[in-house]
């Protein structure tokens, strides 16, 4: 855990391999231009100055994205960026450049720059800046101090979106108000030391994306609900709530010790009984079930708060359904405000209009032009009929009539019954040739290709 006396031994630099140019081992001549010190102003030599600050800008910065650390230190710089012995000369005014441009920010300035009275209970050495520090800005002294500690704006930036994502993925996001312990369990991970998490938490208030109170000496922290929104202050409710919270937990916690209790009284009444005495086992039964009565009272009132705490859930979840559908009926209103049904009507007549108007244009059109061709129906009917009489007076040639075949043999059939068409059906049989049929007294043959014309009857 972080602490004050700790903080001059917190290391904010680290191994830079594999993240150095390739000059830094093959070019001796242009690594002893670069770790020479800075001209005094850039106006002597614009040219060697941009190259110096172009080489070692970038460099501060991926090192320190690389080591996952918001928080420079022109101490742990040099260190870092050590070669043979050699220490670079011109980091001071690097960082200098670096503060100029708003990329960099001292970490008191950026601390007085958000209402954060909150910080100063556990991080009062923020507020403690040596007194050499003081007396440098007071005098206009722009030059960094070695023990310094320096912010990488947009590195925070950065870490601070990846501790929100992590809350919103995290079941703490069941609810707006979390505990500020519990939220730096959550982020050990993302922020290597305490202090760091503190500059997340203030960067996230900057962006008004968290704001944190402190509730009977212990500070909670209350989310934004969406990724875009802005965080509304504590309210009662939320208060409420966070209480509700902790006495679930405490609960829990309380019914887990309990069981525990139970089972061990279980053990000794067991090893009791093992050694013979009875009495000894008899008092750890009676306090075994003492303890679970706790456990069965504690469960009761665990399931009301539950209870409670669900129902208050359900009704955030109605509020934002309530507010969803505000919202659609003021779009729905904006959307038909200059749409009536006098409107509408008056609309739908002119389309009718419109429509019976293009029908009589496009039956004039159809019919309006002959190009002079009028024709008397009278004569067409007595040509018609011309042609009718010139075609009965011509014979017609028709096919011949195809000739009527009789059956002499056929016999008509009276009406049979099923029980004659069974026996019938039973009389049938296959012969050599064909297939002989018994059919009212008659026995018809047929060839082996169904020839009729070889059927005879007898």
């Amino acid at each position: 855990m972080w602490s004050p006396e700790r903080e001059a031994e917190a290391p904010a630099g680290g191994d830079s391999a594999g993240l150095l140019p390739p000059e830094w081992e093959e070019d001796e001549e242009r690594m002893s231009f670069l770790f020479s010190a800075f001209k005094r102003s850039r106006e002597v030599n614009s040219t060697d100055w941009d190259s110096k600050m172009g080489f070692w800008a970038p460099l501060v910065l991926s090192h320190s994205r690389r080591q996952g650390v918001v928080r420079l230190r022109l101490r742990d710089l040099q260190e870092a960026f050590q070669r043979k012995g050699s220490v670079p000369l011109g980091l001071a005014t690097v960082l200098q450049d670096l503060l100029r441009r708003g990329e960099l920010q001292r970490e008191s300035d950026f601390m007085a720059s958000v209402d954060s009275s909150w910080i100063s209970w556990g991080v009062g050495v923020f507020l403690l800046k040596p007194l050499k520090w003081t007396l440098s800005n007071m005098l206009g002294d722009n030059k960094v101090p070695a023990e310094e500690v320096l912010v990488a704006v947009e590195l925070l930036k950065e870490k601070a979106e990846e501790v929100y994502r992590l809350y919103q993925n995290s079941p703490l996001s069941s609810h707006p108000v979390v505990a500020l312990s519990e939220l730096s369990t959550l982020c050990v991970g993302s922020c290597p030391d305490e202090r760091t998490f503190y500059l997340v938490l203030l960067q996230l208030q900057k962006e008004k994306r968290v704001t944190v109170l402190e509730q009977n000496g212990e500070k909670i922290v209350k989310f934004a609900r969406g990724p875009h929104a802005k965080v509304s202050p504590v309210n009662d409710v939320d208060v409420g709530v966070y209480q509700l919270m902790q006495s679930e937990q405490l609960l829990s916690r309380k019914v887990e010790s309990l069981s525990q209790e139970a089972e061990r009284c279980k053990e000794e009444a067991r090893r009791a009984c093992r050694a013979g005495k009875k009495q000894l086992a008899l008092r750890s039964l009676k306090a075994k079930q003492r303890t679970e009565k706790r456990i069965e009272a504690l469960h009761a009132k665990l399931d009301t708060v539950q209870g409670i705490l669900d129902r208050i859930y359900a009704s955030q979840t109605d509020q934002m359904v309530f507010n969803a559908y505000q919202a659609g009926v003021g779009a729905l209103k904006l959307s038909m405000k200059d749409v009536t049904v006098e409107k509408a009507e008056s609309l739908v007549d002119q389309i009718q209009e419109l429509c019976d108007t293009q029908d009589e244009v496009s039956q004039t059109l159809a019919g309006g032009v002959t190009n002079g061709l009028d024709f008397d129906s009278e004569e067409l009917e007595k040509e018609l009929d011309i042609l009718l009489q010139d075609t009965t007076k011509e014979p017609l040639d028709l096919p011949d009539n195809p000739p009527e075949t009789f059956y002499t043999n056929s016999v008509p059939n009276p009406r049979i019954s099923d029980a004659e068409l069974e026996a019938e059906l039973e009389k049938l049989s296959l012969s050599e040739g064909g297939m002989e049929l018994y059919s009212q007294g008659c026995w018809w043959a047929w060839g082996p290709l169904g020839d009729s014309s070889q059927a005879q009857g007898w």
